[in-house]
């Protein structure tokens, strides 16, 4: 879809339109995480007056101070937000005074690998009662397709107090209304290639006013917006995305197992290939998948596809074979044990990085968390380096309780077992201490030595 310009707009959709093209707004974002406030600091970059909501009081506590909590993200760049005007705050009755609420709340999975909404259900609800005529409400959390129509549009719903209705359920007669988009979220934690304002953004609206109301919200502060049909198209563009990408990196790591036992280098391979100028994309093996999208998303799919009496075979089997990955690294780092006269049971291992992925502080869903307590069932004494993280509280499966250990006398190890392979790590130091280097990540890469083992 493209910018409709004909579209015919209720006067106070139109002055919305207007107050968001001239960037003088009041906008409310719910979620002040890794999603939340790079978004708000654009908005309030392009001028926007900005308000944080989150349930997290220590959150507030520190944006209300000017610190930032995110690596990535400077003290500085908080304190001019607050120059301009941003507000962090717990108390939702200040969404009334909003333009535009946009929710960047988390969606993870539950044990049994099923969508927990929770998130986006006791935000709605905490949203619905503040809700007034004309306001925009968009959803940026990664979701299955028809989440925003089915769960988010009828708690807003039941739950105003003004009796409102939404734009695009039929005649409203004499109710106000409110407008409902779909816009995912496209954050990637650091990556310094693409800036964030040259991202283009995904929108989706539960009609065509709500619309170009988001997309001109959104041009504000993104190159542009690519206007879709509505909001399950959106939903479904957030899955594709991420389904493709655990599809093919399930690939690679499944051809990196075959190509170290027929002793031959995957990571050479992928760069040579690298080299055709059409037809292929480099995706690279590592222990495991991380973060908060390529883990989950693609079980979204494959959870609302069984209401359609549908088997998403080629997703699940890409979900078997990432989820496998820190199960064969501790398998490796048992055999390169076993080639020193060593057992895994007894030895210490230091693991080096948390995060999900190289110099950022995310640690959701990292393989780490994994590696660990299997290399504990195995009986092994792990220890982290991370500088991102000098504690590490919650595991996978309980508590692990650990405290970063400086990076020094690696002699003492039996294996460094590289998970995360961080800039800051001097690997050829790292490879002529230790006793055997344990490498994941390809980290190692061009430095020749019997200690190394890659997997």
């Amino acid at each position: 879809m493209t910018t409709n310009e004909n579209l015919t707009m209720p006067a106070i959709a139109r002055e919305r339109l207007e107050r968001l093209q001239a960037h003088n707004a009041r906008i409310g974002v719910i979620g002040l995480g890794y999603v939340g406030l790079p978004l708000t600091l654009l908005l309030c970059g392009a001028g926007f007056k900005v308000t944080g909501f989150d349930i997290d009081e220590k959150k507030i506590a520190d944006l209300q101070a000017g610190r930032s909590y995110i690596f990535r993200i400077g003290s500085d760049e908080i304190q001019q937000a607050r120059e301009k005007g941003f507000q962090a705050t717990a108390d939702f009755s200040h969404i009334s005074e909003q333009d535009a609420i946009i929710l960047c709340v988390p969606t993870p999975l539950t044990e049994h690998r099923e969508p927990d909404v929770s998130f986006i259900e006791k935000t709605a609800k905490s949203v619905a009662p503040w809700l007034r005529e004309g306001q925009l409400v968009v959803l940026e959390s990664s979701t299955y397709p028809g989440t925003t129509e089915e769960l988010m549009i009828p708690i807003l719903l039941d739950g105003s107090a003004s009796g409102l209705e939404v734009q695009g359920r039929g005649p409203v007669l004499d109710k106000g209304v409110f407008y409902v988009a779909f816009s995912p979220e496209r954050e990637d934690p650091g990556n310094m290639t693409v800036a964030r304002k040259d991202i283009p953004k995904v929108v989706g609206g539960h009609d065509p006013i709500a619309t170009e109301l988001a997309a001109t919200l959104y041009e504000a502060i993104f190159i542009k917006s690519i206007r879709v049909s509505s909001t399950r198209v959106a939903e479904m563009t957030k899955l594709l995305e991420n389904i493709y990408r655990c599809v093919n990196i399930a690939l690679v790591n499944e051809l990196k197992v075959l190509s170290l036992r027929m002793g031959v280098d995957i990571w050479e391979v992928i760069d040579a290939a690298a080299t055709k100028p059409f037809g292929f994309q480099p995706f690279y093996p590592g222990p495991g998948l991380g973060g908060h999208c390529i883990p989950i998303d693609p079980f979204y799919l494959s959870w609302k596809a069984r209401e359609y009496d549908f088997h998403t075979r080629f997703i699940e089997l890409a979900g078997e074979v990432n989820g496998a990955m820190p199960e064969y690294v501790v398998q490796t780092v048992g055999q390169a044990l076993n080639r020193h006269k060593k057992a895994l049971n007894g030895s210490r291992i230091l693991m080096l990085g948390m995060a999900y992925k190289k110099d950022i502080d995310d640690l959701r869903e990292s393989p780490s968390l994994t590696i660990i307590e299997l290399l504990r069932r195995e009986g092994a004494e792990v220890l982290y380096n991370d500088p991102f993280f000098p504690t590490v509280g919650r595991g996978r499966h309980y508590n692990l309780n650990m405290t970063c250990t400086p990076l020094e006398r690696l002699e003492q190890y039996d294996c460094v077992l590289i998970v995360t392979d961080h800039s800051d790590y001097d690997y050829k130091e790292i490879v002529r201490s230790a006793q055997l280097v344990v490498d994941s990540r390809n980290a190692t890469k061009g430095i020749v030595s019997d200690k190394i083992v890659r997997c």
